[in-house]
């Protein structure tokens, strides 16, 4: 069950990894070869992920989402809340609504999987943002 979540969690983290970390690469211009670099992982603007009230709202809808159960969560109706939010926040990161969408399309059912797995993600922020972008 442990290795099962741990998998999922992994899973998604990497999703979640390449998801975000994708408008940080957009911005910044390629450096000269030859040029030290230095690589994160999870890209340069995690931290502004992670703060942004639409990421909050997101965690917020999932537990609303979550309110009556596992086995009571309407994911089609989640997943265009998700994806409402997901619109809105595009032009916080410098992309378009439904670029946005396009981008963060699969991670709706993959937090679904996720907090039926353990639903102690949803017990606060900080496991919801463990889950989603992975360990830090």
């Amino acid at each position: 069950m442990i290795h099962r979540q741990l998998t999922g969690l992994v899973a998604v983290g990497a999703v979640a990894v390449l998801a975000f970390a994708a408008p940080a690469r957009a911005q910044h211009p390629a450096l000269p070869a030859g040029h030290p670099t230095t690589a994160h992982m999870q890209g340069n603007d995690e931290q502004a992920w992670i703060n942004d009230p639409h990421m909050h709202a997101f965690y917020d809808t999932t537990r609303a989402a979550f309110a009556q159960g596992p086995d009571k969560v309407d994911v089609a109706g989640y997943e265009q809340k998700c994806f409402a939010i997901f619109r809105a926040f595009g032009p916080t990161m410098h992309m378009t609504p439904e670029g946005m969408v396009d981008h963060l399309k699969l991670i709706p059912r993959q937090v679904v999987q996720i907090v039926k797995e353990d639903p102690h993600v949803l017990d606060n922020y900080d496991n919801f943002v463990a889950a989603t972008f992975g360990p830090r």
